[in-house]
């Protein structure tokens, strides 16, 4: 049910309509998913994308777990005969999950604690009559009356101790003081970490942190992410805490009044409620609330760095020879056909002497000749740049490109249910060829088989919110198949399920009856398939492509429920949707206005007549050539001051990794990402992204390459007064995730940075 409060919340918060809040809200209730929203109901919406179709999602998520933990909230105090009017009103004006906690605590069912011991005493009268009158009561003539050795209060100031006990535990339960520690907390908190003695060998991969300390509120989320990774591992110890001089005159202010011997009694339980109560629960709060923001800006670094990753420029469809490098048990080599078939597979051994060289040139000749290769993939894993230098000298067509490809969790996938379905019979390294391969063909297609943690784009990805990081991944592979699309008689089910409106039982159901009745001809069939109900059809028919089916719009992302409305658009031109689509001057001579309908408008049309144009486009850029400086293979073969092509692996929040071809990637760091200022990497670079780097500095024994993309890097620069690039500590090795190279894409054209490769040789 749409609660009409949460609309106008979530409007406001965002910046945007009620009405268009409402639209998303009731579509995503009636089984809408965001990418059919965003791309078939703009009308509704009022052109909302993606980002902001997920967030009211999200946020409407959040809100309705709000309203389930008021009403828990609700139930136990009524239940206890505690809910007055007033405690129902604050309740329900609460507006977040903190503040209704706050509001909860001082009715929260309590375990033993030294108030509750003094409760038993009989002394809440006492502690109520000292706070409640500080500066006319006294306090030693009030606590007289109060011993009572029976109930273990041997004296005055033991009668006192519990009242301030008492007194101790409201403090900690008053919601202002909270609040406003709360705050100070987040503002003015210090992050300090210092090793652990004893482990300062153990833990020499943290060393940077063995005596940090920095403001939690400016703390960047890779050294919050790496300070906890040393905690967990027993290597640091960290606290949070703002200046205890601050915090104890807030709460002192909120409760202490004059100076007078009840003052002094409140003062002293003011100052033991933050020491022992209120100071570790801030600092919980705030390590929560750290490590929430630190995920958060992790999590988005990999989204988006996934996202780049999933939408590289594929090959195509080719028939291609994919090669998995080995040295000691010889490199496997498979031939697949233009769809990614397997059609054969076999070892060969370049490097174990002449006749096992010659042996290896023989056969990959003879398989690039007997089926029409006409690219070659080369994993980019142990013996790649060897294996890619044997195949290039092989004098092959040069039609025949060849092409390093990024294995990231080739053998994650070669190991899975996923591979052993598909080639029980086959043995793991050959499915990690295989994959190779159909990773040139397409990215997309072949990387939704891969659990995305194992790609190597992440950041911290072990360390995060398990949860939100697997439902934003999710998100983003959801959004980079819909956006492509899905030829729906050649996708493998894995890459069906992430296709809008269908799970996993849909899309074997849809593989089933292809494999049972043979290739779709149109999309209407796909209503034949087992539980692909009308609803299912709607989310899904629009994403799904049938190419050179009888239906001309088959193969278009123009939604099934439309076809009517273009099929009148070309009656009333006079011609057929075939010509539409071939004939650039009859879809000039649309007139857009004319179709608008209450259902129908200018957005929606708008999209149909692009669609016409370049029907099933694809939006991934078309493939580049690119190629490693020739010579170089591992770390010892680089030295300071050369100028090399790389391709952008991972980008992180302290600077990015590229591969030079040398099997380890080097850190481009923040400072030497641009000549001018930048707030954050991903300003500059992308994953994937081509560049031309300066090595700054090699460091053979840790295998660490420093890199820059400064011009005249290298060169020892003039000192830059007033410098404003604040000090990002780049996070410890084991901290930082350092992938395998990425792909090294290629391509029968030549684009600009071949050009730059090309200086970049000549230097």
């Amino acid at each position: 049910m749409i609660v009409t409060t949460h609309v106008s919340t979530i409007a406001t918060e965002l910046n945007i309509k009620p009405t268009q809040v409402g639209a998303v809200a009731t579509l995503l209730e009636d089984g809408g998913t965001v990418p059919f929203i965003a791309r078939y109901r703009k009308e509704a919406t009022g052109t909302l994308d993606e980002v902001a179709i997920t967030a009211i999602r999200d946020r409407l998520e959040q809100l309705a777990a709000l309203d389930a933990r008021r009403k828990a909230i609700l139930e136990s105090l009524a239940e206890r005969k505690l809910l007055t009017d007033a405690l129902q009103g604050a309740v329900d004006g609460a507006a977040t999950l903190t503040a209704l906690e706050d509001i909860y605590l001082p009715y929260r069912p309590k375990k033993r604690t030294r108030a509750t011991i003094a409760k038993d005493a009989g002394l809440q009268p006492l502690a109520d009559a000292i706070y409640a009158g500080q500066e006319t009561v006294d306090p030693e003539v009030l606590a007289a009356g109060y011993v009572n050795k029976e109930k273990g209060i041997e004296t005055a100031e033991a009668a006192l101790a519990g009242a301030r006990d008492i007194i101790a535990e409201l403090i900690n339960d008053h919601a202002a003081t909270r609040a406003a520690l709360r705050d100070l907390f987040a503002k003015q908190g210090v992050m300090k970490s210092t090793v652990i003695t004893g482990k300062e060998e153990e833990g020499s991969k943290y060393k940077d942190y063995f005596a940090w300390e920095e403001p939690i509120a400016k703390a960047p989320s890779h050294r919050i992410l790496a300070v906890r990774r040393g905690a967990e591992e027993g290597i640091l110890y960290f606290r949070i805490a703002p200046p205890e001089e601050t915090a104890q005159a807030i709460v002192e202010n909120l409760h202490v009044q004059g100076n007078a011997p009840g003052s002094d009694q409140v003062r002293l339980a003011a100052h033991d409620a933050y020491k022992r109560l209120l100071s570790m629960s801030m600092e919980t709060e705030i390590r929560l609330a750290s490590k929430k923001r630190a995920d958060e800006e992790a999590i988005r670094v990999f989204v988006q760095n996934l996202r780049e990753l999933l939408l590289a420029s594929p090959l195509g469809q080719k028939r291609l020879l994919a090669i998995d490098p080995g040295f000691r048990t010889g490199c496997k080599t498979v031939v697949l056909d233009a769809q990614g078939k397997l059609l054969h597979h076999d070892v060969v051994y370049p490097d174990q002497g002449a006749h096992q060289t010659a042996a290896a040139a023989q056969t990959i000749r003879t398989l690039v000749e007997k089926h029409g290769i006409e690219a070659i993939a080369i994993g980019n894993g142990t013996g790649g740049r060897e294996t890619e230098t044997f195949v290039r000298q092989l004098g092959l067509p040069t039609a025949v490109a060849v092409v390093m490809v990024n294995e990231s969790g080739a053998s994650i996938y070669s190991a899975s249910a996923v591979a052993r379905e598909e080639f029980p019979d086959l043995d793991l390294t050959v499915r990690g060829a295989v994959s190779i391969g159909r990773r040139l063909a397409d990215p997309l297609a072949e990387l939704v088989k891969i659990d995305p943690k194992s790609i190597g784009v992440g950041q911290y990805q072990h360390d995060v919110d398990q949860d939100l990081l697997k439902k934003s991944l999710d998100d983003t592979v959801v959004s980079c198949v819909n956006a492509v699309g899905v030829e729906v008689n050649t996708a493998s089910k894995e890459l069906l399920t992430y296709v809008s409106g269908l799970n996993p039982t849909i899309a074997e159901n849809i593989v089933g009856y292809r494999n049972a009745h043979g290739a779709f001809k149109t999309r209407q069939e796909l209503l034949e398939v087992p539980r692909l109900g009308p609803k299912t059809f709607e989310q899904a028919a629009g994403f799904l492509r049938i190419r050179q089916g009888p239906h001309p719009l088959d193969g278009s992302a123009v939604h099934p429920e439309r076809y009517g409305l273009v099929e009148q658009m070309a009656r009333d031109l006079g011609c057929t949707i075939a010509d539409l689509i071939q004939d650039p001057a009859r879809r000039a001579k649309i007139d857009k206005q004319k179709y608008v309908s209450a259902t129908v408008g200018l957005p929606t049309l708008t999209d149909i007549v692009g669609e016409l144009a370049k029907p099933g486009r694809d939006p991934r850029s078309a493939f580049e050539a690119f190629s490693f400086a020739p010579g170089l293979s591992k770390v010892e073969d680089l030295s300071p001051g050369m100028k090399l092509p790389g391709i952008i692996t991972n980008v992180t929040a302290f600077g990015a990794f590229c591969d030079v071809g040398v099997h380890q990637d080097g850190l481009i760091h923040i400072s030497q990402l641009a000549d001018r200022f930048i707030n954050a990497p991903s300003d500059v670079v992308k994953v994937q992204q081509r560049v031309l780097v300066t090595v700054l500095e090699v460091d053979i024994p840790r295998q660490r390459i420093s890199l820059s993309m400064k011009q005249g890097a290298g060169q020892k620069p003039p000192a830059t007064p007033g410098q404003k690039h604040s000090p990002t500590t780049p996070a410890p090795k084991a901290a930082a995730p350092r992938p395998k190279p990425a792909p090294a894409p290629a391509a029968p054209q030549e684009g600009w940075f071949s050009s730059a490769l090309k200086q970049a040789k000549k230097k």
